[in-house]
C-alpha cells in the first residue's frame, strides 16, 4: 500500500491545511519573534550590550538565573516524589493529591501571588511574626522564589505521572526481590525508564520560571535593582519609555526560550533514536535453533 493511501483527504485539501498552519506559525510566531531581535539591534549593538550592561538589567538576570536554580530543583525533587507517590501506590487522598497537582494549572498566577502576600505579608496571617523575627517573604527574593515553585510545580510532576503509571512497579518489585535497595531500586531502575521524561520536565520548568511574570510582579514589589526578574524589568523599560533598552532584554529572554527550544527538540530526537535503537535489536534465537557444539 503506497503512503498516499494513508489519509482520505484530496491533495489540495492537505496542502491548503499546511499552508495555514505554517501561515499561522509565521504571522503569530516566527514575525513578532524575529521583531524583537530588529528592535533590540535597531540602534546597534553598541546600544544594545548598554542596555545589558546598565546595572538594574544585570541585576534583573541575575535574580531571574537565581530563581530558576533554586525553584527547578526544588521542583524536581516534589515532581518526582509526587509522581513517584502517585503511580506506585494506592492510599486515601490519591484523587486529592493528582488534583493538588493540577491546581496550579487552573489557578491564574496572579492569584497565586495574592496568596502568598496574604500569607506573607505585612498584614498577613505570619506577617507579624515575620516582622518579629526580621524575616522578609514577600517583596524579596525568598517570596519570589515561592511562587516561581508554586506556578511551575506541575511540569515536571504531569511528565513523570502517565510515563510512570504506563511502565507499572514490576520491574522495582524484581529489584527489591533481588535484594536491592530502595535507592537502588531508583537509581539503577526506575530512574534509566523515566530519564527522558524527566529532562522534558526539567526544560519545561527551567522555561517557565525564567518567563513567569503575574506570580512575581505581586510578590516582588518592583523594586528596582533587588526584586525585578526580566519579565519585571521589561515592563518597566517599556513603561519609560525605554524601547531601545526593553528589547534588548525581552531579546534575551527570547533567547533563552530558543535555546529552550533547541534543548528539548534535542532530547525528542535523541529519545527517538533510542527507542528506535531498542525496537530494531536483533530477536533472540529459541534454544532449539542455536547451534550446537561440535563434539
Amino acid at each position: 500500500m503506497s503512503q498516499r493511501n494513508s489519509t482520505t483527504e484530496p491533495t489540495w485539501v492537505r496542502v491548503s491545511l499546511i499552508t495555514l498552519a505554517l501561515s499561522f506559525m509565521f504571522l503569530f510566531l516566527v514575525l513578532p519573534l524575529a521583531t524583537v531581535f530588529v528592535e533590540a539591534l535597531r540602534k546597534g549593538v553598541d546600544v544594545y550590550i548598554d542596555a545589558l550592561k546598565e546595572p538594574d538589567a544585570w541585576s534583573a538576570i541575575r535574580l531571574t538565573f537565581i530563581t530558576a536554580l533554586i525553584a527547578v530543583p526544588l521542583n524536581l525533587v516534589f515532581g518526582v516524589a509526587a509522581a513517584w507517590a502517585i503511580a506506585k501506590y494506592e492510599f486515601r487522598g490519591k484523587a486529592f493529591l493528582t488534583t493538588l497537582v493540577d491546581l496550579p494549572f487552573s489557578v491564574s498566577p496572579v492569584v497565586a501571588g495574592l496568596i502568598y502576600v496574604l500569607m506573607f505579608g505585612a498584614q498577613g496571617w505570619f506577617g507579624p511574626w515575620l516582622q518579629a523575627h526580621d524575616i522578609k517573604i514577600v517583596f524579596a527574593v525568598p517570596g519570589i522564589v515561592l511562587a516561581t515553585v508554586f506556578v511551575t510545580f506541575p511540569f515536571i510532576a504531569r511528565e513523570l505521572i502517565p510515563l510512570m503509571q504506563a511502565q507499572g512497579s514490576d520491574e522495582e518489585q524484581a529489584a527489591i526481590v533481588l535484594g536491592a535497595t530502595g535507592w537502588q531500586t531508583f537509581w539503577h531502575v526506575t530512574l534509566p525508564n523515566i530519564q527522558w521524561g524527566l529532562i522534558y520536565g526539567v526544560i519545561l520548568c527551567n522555561a517557565r520560571a525564567m518567563g513567569e511574570f503575574g506570580a512575581v510582579s505581586v510578590v516582588s514589589g518592583h523594586i528596582r535593582g533587588q526584586t525585578n526578574t526580566m519579565p519585571l524589568h521589561v515592563e518597566i523599560l517599556y513603561n519609560e519609555y525605554q524601547s531601545a533598552a526593553a528589547f534588548a532584554v525581552a531579546s534575551l529572554l527570547a533567547l533563552l526560550a530558543l535555546v529552550t527550544l533547541v534543548i528539548k527538540s534535542t532530547v525528542e530526537w535523541r529519545h527517538a533514536q533510542a527507542m528506535k535503537a531498542v525496537t530494531e535489536l536483533p530477536p533472540e534465537r529459541p534454544v532449539d535453533e542455536l547451534p550446537t557444539p561440535l563434539a
